[in-house]
Formats: structure tokens, sequence, C-alpha cells
């Protein structure tokens, strides 16, 4: 593929000096106790995650749409295949270093005092997990849209997909099919803006994080679930996934560099889903994956591709059971590591997610879950950390397949529409 795109090689060859120096401006600035400057920070962090949010669920639904109604229902089929199986893995994988960790560090049980948990997390101990679960069957097709349902979208998405493919009268099945074409290249174009001021909403990610960061709290008891959770994360990150990669021969720190620009903003921002754009634009500019790869595997990735939220799952509720005097015994590790696995593909790809389907779990098992107003805290930088796992697993995914249909000649390379878009 070739890609002639001035902007984009542009901003290539400069995003990490600029994200460097917003980086370094974001941290003086939390350090600092100048409020208008702390407000000004949280104004720009808030207005970037509206603004992700606001792309991201039209992205994942387009993309979704476009895809389905154009390919071929065979290569479709094996790349459906190939994202399931690869995403379920790694996924398993996530859940299981998780539980390896927790066997060799064994953290003690909290000694700390409890603290009253905020409101948000007094509603989460309301919703058992069932009432979760059935939140995303959409009632009706605006709903997951409003309320930025990953999962409903996502459904939606398929199901308009696959219903456009078969519309019978072939002129109204194109009339369709160009519509949700020319939406697409829609927020495409406005993605590429987005990506033109991203280092400004970046300075407002890491400022918002600093400030949080500097209200910490007592550590005893906790450092060592801590360990596990983060240990897990790294692991995940730097040497199961490159392994995997290895193994397909392909580069995976150099993979990694290119993906560097939808991991920094996946790190700061805590959204996969939010990062989706980002994501796609730089999958298929710098790691040159095909567009009908990456436009249907990263947006199902985004939703059920979860590493670092099933390790998070595993060791948080296998922590708070055995703080409540629960027996933890191999054969209940190795059942949360299947229901971890699950719980975190129907996780949506926003901030806290998996934090609140954690206490959603612990609330359906009558298990108290006022000890995750300790965690609570210090979720800031896990949740960072598993926002760019997820990332960079789906990205893996995502390159893996892409290498394996090009070898299989089941997908020929295409110009990038979004490099020709952002021309």
């Amino acid at each position: 593929m070739k890609y002639n795109n001035t902007f984009f090689r542009a901003l290539v060859a400069n995003h990490y000096l600029l994200y460097l120096m917003m980086i370094m401006l974001g941290i003086g600035v939390g350090l600092s106790n100048i409020s208008y400057l702390h407000l000004f920070a949280t104004l720009i962090s808030d207005i970037f995650i509206k603004i992700f949010k606001c792309i991201s669920i039209p992205i994942i639904a387009l993309s979704i749409i476009v895809t389905l109604a154009n390919y071929s229902g065979e290569t479709m089929g094996r790349v459906l295949r190939k994202t399931t199986m690869y995403t379920i893995s790694t996924t398993v994988i996530a859940a299981a270093v998780s539980c390896l960790l927790y066997v060799i560090i064994q953290p003690a049980n909290v000694t700390a005092s409890i603290q009253p948990l905020n409101s948000a997390m007094e509603a989460a101990h309301q919703v058992n997990y069932w009432q979760y679960l059935a939140t995303l069957i959409p009632s009706n097709v605006f709903s997951p849209f409003i309320e930025s349902q990953v999962i409903g979208v996502l459904m939606i998405g398929i199901v308009v997909g696959i219903a456009i493919r078969s519309i019978p009268d072939q002129a109204a099945r194109q009339t369709v099919s160009h519509f949700f074409k020319g939406m697409h290249a829609l927020f495409i174009v406005i993605t590429k803006w987005i990506v033109a001021v991203l280092p400004l909403g970046l300075f407002g990610f890491v400022t918002v994080t600093v400030i949080q960061m500097r209200h910490g709290a007592d550590i005893k008891g906790i450092g060592e679930y801590l360990a596990v959770v983060v240990c897990a994360n790294l692991i995940q990150g730097l040497v199961v996934l490159p392994t995997w990669l290895k193994l397909n021969n392909i580069a995976p720190f150099q993979t990694m560099r290119k993906m560097m620009p939808a991991l920094i903003v996946a790190f700061f921002s805590k959204s996969s889903a939010g990062t989706l754009p980002v994501t796609m634009a730089t999958a298929e500019n710098r790691l040159h994956i095909n567009p009908k790869i990456s436009r249907f595997v990263l947006p199902l990735c985004t939703s059920i591709n979860m590493n670092g939220c099933a390790a998070f799952i595993f060791a948080t509720v296998i922590y708070l059971m055995q703080n409540h005097g629960i027996p933890i015994t191999p054969l209940t590790m190795g059942s949360w590591i299947i229901i971890a696995t699950i719980a975190a593909l129907g996780n949506a790809g926003v901030p806290m997610g998996c934090f609140f389907l954690s206490a959603s779990l612990l609330s359906s098992m009558d298990i108290p879950i006022m000890l995750m107003g300790i965690i609570l805290p210090f979720y800031t930088v896990i949740d960072m950390l598993e926002t760019a796992l997820n990332v960079w697993s789906d990205s893996c995914v995502t390159k893996v397949i892409d290498q394996q249909q090009t070898a299989e000649g089941a997908a020929k390379p295409l110009p990038s529409p979004v490099a020709s878009m952002l021309e």
C-alpha cells in the first residue's frame, strides 16, 4: 500500500516531541497549586472525553455496517472466526496470568480502615450482573447511541450490515450502502480534525491524572494486590502479546512503536472505545493494515477484547472474597478465570468500566463491596494501564489477522480511505 498523506506524515514525525511537551506541561500544571489552571485542564479533559464519546459510537456502528455490507460472506466469516478466537484466547491468558501472580504474591488482607464510598459506588452496589447483561439488549434502536452502550451499538451495526446485504432490490441496496459509506467518510474527516488538536487534549488528561494522584490514600494491606494487577498488565503487554506477534513473524516492539500515538491517547483518556478513531487511523497509516480488516476487527475488539479488564476482575473478586473469609481453592480460581473472561467480553470500553463491573459481580454474590472504596483512589493508574493494554491487544489481533488474510490472498490491499480523505 502507498500512502501520500502529507498531513499524517508530518504529524507522525513530530508527535513524539509534541506529546512529550504536553505531558511535561500537564505534569507541571498538575503539581502546581494554581487553581484556575486546574480548572482549565479539567475543562479541556471533559471536552475531549465528550468528543471521543461523541465520535466513537457512530464510528463503531458505521465501520461494522460498511464492512459487512461490502465484504464477501466467506471472507467475513473467516475474519470473524479468527477475531473471536484470538480475542477470547488473549483474554483467557490475561486472566490466567493474573491468577498465577496472585498465587505467587499471595496478597495479605487489608489492614487500613475502609472509607465510605461515593454515591456512584453505592449505585453500583444496587445493580447485579444479570441486570447489567439485560441492559445490553436495546429497547429501541436509538438508546444504545444515546446511552453509549457499546455492545448494543455493535449488535445494531451487525444486524444492519447483514440486512443491507439481504435487500433483494439491487438499486435500493446500493442506495442504502452508499449512504452509510458517505456517513462513514464524514466521520473519518472529523477524526482528522480531532487528531490535529489531540496534543491539547493530552495536556488536559495528564493534568487531571496528576491532580487525582495527588489525593492518594493509605496503601497498607493493599500494595500486594495492586502489584498483582499492575504486573499482570505489564506481563501481558510486554511478554505475552509480543511473543505471540513474534510467533507470527511480526516485529513486536516495532509494531508497538508505530502504534504509540494510539497507546498514549488510550493511556491518558482511559477509554478504549473513545480512542477507537485514533487507533484506526494509526493502524491504517502506520501499520499499513487493510482498512477492510481494521474497520471490522478493531470495533469488534474494542467491545470484546478486554485483556486488562479480565486481569483486574479476577484479582479484585478473588481479593475481596479472601478479605471476607471465603475460602479460595484451586477450583475457585479456575472458575473465576472463565468468569472473568466472560465478564470482560461484555464490558464497555469506557473509563472505570471494569471497576463497576467488578462491583456488580460482587454484589450479585452478596459480597460486601466497601473494600472497593480503598481500591478506588488507586484505580486511576490501573485504569490507564488496562486501557493501554486493551488497545495494544486490539492492535496485535488486527495486525495478525491482516497479515494472515494477506498471505492467504483473501484480502487484497487497497489504498487507505483514511489517507485519501486526509490529503
